[in-house]
């Protein structure tokens, strides 16, 4: 429905005639949601979407709280809840100051009782 709205406006996604909708809570809109099978909606779950969306491709958070116009980091960390998909990249990864001390291998985790492991102090 969205991708269909492209084009039609130069700056708006939600137009009626060729014209921006300024009022969007109206009985139009909630017999468009009841069609759809849209249940329950809340216009703050399109805000909260799209901030988690942002932070799972990886937009800053400070970049973030300025587009989305957050007063605090921790207003946008509350809003931006994440997936742990995108964290898939980074799990074996070893830090740079344990590779130094830590010969690498299969396994990061380790119960102590391996041939040649060393136990962190």
């Amino acid at each position: 429905m969205l991708r269909k709205q492209i084009g039609k406006h130069q700056a708006n996604v939600f137009t009626f005639n060729g014209k921006t909708v300024h009022q969007v809570n109206t009985k139009a809109w909630h017999k468009a949601l009841k069609r759809v099978g849209i249940e329950n909606f809340r216009w703050h779950d399109l805000r909260h979407t799209w901030a988690s969306w942002h932070i799972q491709e990886g937009t800053p958070l400070h970049v973030l709280q300025e587009l989305g116009g957050w007063s605090t980091p921790e207003m946008v960390q509350k809003y931006a809840h994440l997936s742990s998909e995108h964290l898939a990249q980074w799990v074996d990864r070893r830090p740079a100051v344990l590779a130094e001390i830590v010969p690498e291998s299969d396994t990061f985790f380790t119960t102590g009782k391996e041939k040649g492991a060393r136990l962190l102090a």
